[in-house]
């Protein structure tokens, strides 16, 4: 089975729709799948429930899915850079869920594990729990969380070899293996693709069995928010 697909939108096709729930890798604009983000929004798909850690900033990562109006629900943890995401949501435009970070990671492990819910401390006696049924365990208050599954993950890795098996650059790791986990198809965009055995089992991060379809794309932008030097 050939995994390669030779662009962005070419990986896309037949497996994108209206009204589908997407999770996308990436921290700010760290390890975001930028070729796969871009082909989402040419694809013009609307109604998408993104789940990501924040929306990317207005004109780059997924926030240009917000200028188009492509998202109508975010599942996210932050807000942050992006003043699109924040008008939207202030203005009644844009549901949000919002996520504690690391319950955020979780619920797409849990997802990809075929774990449905799971019990945590954090939110416990804030509006994070209204709605969720809190239990007792050994004199402490946990809240029940369910987990994520995705239609379509979009991740990012440093490099894959054709089975699909992938290596993440250090904090460009981020939520994407949970991510890839917590799709129904996983579309992985990589920098650099290798040939089977090329990689050292004990160096991969992401198996192939989570892998359905492959991208190059050799030269990405990859910005920074902020970029901060001493003078």
């Amino acid at each position: 089975m050939n995994k390669v697909y030779p662009d962005a939108a070419s990986a896309l096709a037949g497996v994108v729709a209206d009204n589908q729930t997407i999770a996308v890798g990436g921290f700010g604009l760290c390890g975001i799948p930028e070729a796969l983000i871009a082909a989402l929004r040419d694809s013009g798909v609307k109604g998408l429930t993104a789940i990501s850690n924040n929306a990317g900033v207005d004109d780059f990562g997924l926030g240009q899915l917000l200028t188009t109006r492509q998202i109508k629900k975010m599942i996210s943890s932050y807000v942050g850079e992006n003043k699109e995401f924040a008008r939207q949501y202030l203005a009644g435009e844009l549901e949000l869920e919002f996520t504690p970070q690391g319950t955020l990671a979780e619920k797409l492990r849990a997802g990809g594990a075929g774990i449905p819910a799971f019990f945590t401390k954090t939110g416990v006696g804030t509006i994070v729990a209204e709605g969720k049924e809190v239990r007792e365990f050994d004199g402490e208050q946990y809240v029940m969380e369910r987990s994520l599954v995705a239609d379509v993950s979009l991740v990012k890795a440093a490099v894959a070899d054709k089975a699909g098996n992938c290596i993440f650059r250090k904090t460009a790791r981020n939520f994407n293996p949970n991510v890839a986990m917590a799709g129904k198809v996983c579309i992985v965009e990589v920098e650099k693709l290798v040939e089977i055995g090329e990689i050292d089992p004990d160096a991969v991060h992401l198996p192939s069995i989570f892998v359905h379809r492959i991208v190059v794309n050799a030269n990405p932008e990859k910005r920074i928010e902020q970029r901060t030097v001493r003078s």
